[in-house]
């Protein structure tokens, strides 16, 4: 407390003292209260028991395992999901296709409609096992004699953050068409690397694609193959755009159509997706 010059006197300085800084200590405000606690952060909302994801893209052509299905023409694709958090889950996707058409062999088909389900199990440490049944549907007409292209494949897959090991196998005798062709699988090693989280507000999370598969048609060796790809995805304002190459060492003489395409070259694949 600050003394006045007045109060320097002997005797009248000391009793003023003691009036004063009584007085003072009096209009004193007592101190601040502490700040009230922030709130409690609001609890995490529960998981839902059922959850549906959709998709739709554009795509300037469709390749499936390495081999155009569109004679290298664009595609529009689509599907969704609905699965359960315990691991259920069933879906279904369309996408427009030539292969069978372009034949010229009397054939009347331009859909692909696939229909599956299965269980994923969570294993811990980030592992994920993924069983369930596919069925590759290919409605039209078709001319006495033609061997059905429908198709339905088991399949179990380990995936592990960015990879997937995932093997499937045919579960008929006439494998996409082929007859004779029990048995006749698929394995493949798939990752896809998010090497950008996000870049600003408009472009997002950067994922670079590998794949590598090899198709195997039993009793039938011509026409088995291995194929490969890579390429990268950004999203894009909510979009996903992307590019990625293909290739396989499919033998000509079985994977080139009517039009003289080898079907099995190697492609370019540009598309915009999005997902709901």
């Amino acid at each position: 407390m600050n003394m006045k010059p007045g109060l320097r006197l002997p005797i009248l300085a000391a009793a003023c003292a003691a009036l004063f800084a009584g007085s003072a200590f009096a209009q004193t405000p007592p101190p601040a209260a502490a700040p009230a606690a922030a709130p409690a952060a609001a609890p995490a909302a529960p998981e839902p028991d059922w959850t549906f994801a959709s998709n739709i893209g554009i795509y300037s052509q469709y390749v499936f395992r390495g081999i155009s299905q569109t004679n290298e023409k664009p595609a529009v694709q689509g599907g969704f999901d609905i699965s359960h958090k315990s691991g259920f889950y069933v879906g279904t996707w369309l996408s427009n296709v030539s292969w069978l058409s372009d034949c010229q062999c009397g054939v009347s088909n331009s859909l692909e409609w696939d229909m599956y389900g299965g269980y994923k199990w969570d294993l811990g440490h980030d592992f994920v096992w993924d069983n369930g049944f596919l069925y590759y549907f290919y409605p039209g007409s078709y001319p006495g004699g033609f061997t059905s292209p429908n198709t339905t494949e088991f399949y179990t897959a380990l995936n592990w953050k960015m990879l997937q090991l995932k093997w499937s196998i045919g579960l008929g005798d006439k494998t996409f068409g082929i007859p004779n062709s029990s048995g006749s699988n698929y394995i493949e090693g798939n990752v896809n690397w998010d090497v950008v989280e996000k870049v600003n507000d408009y472009i997002g999370k950067v994922t670079l694609i590998g794949h590598v598969g090899h198709q195997a048609f039993h009793n039938n060796n011509d026409y088995s193959y291995t194929d490969w790809k890579g390429g990268v995805a950004v999203d894009l304002s909510g979009y996903t755009v992307g590019l990625y190459g293909t290739g396989t060492n499919a033998k000509s003489a079985f994977y080139t159509n009517s039009y003289g395409k080898d079907l099995g070259n190697g492609q370019f694949v540009a598309y915009v997706q999005k997902s709901f």
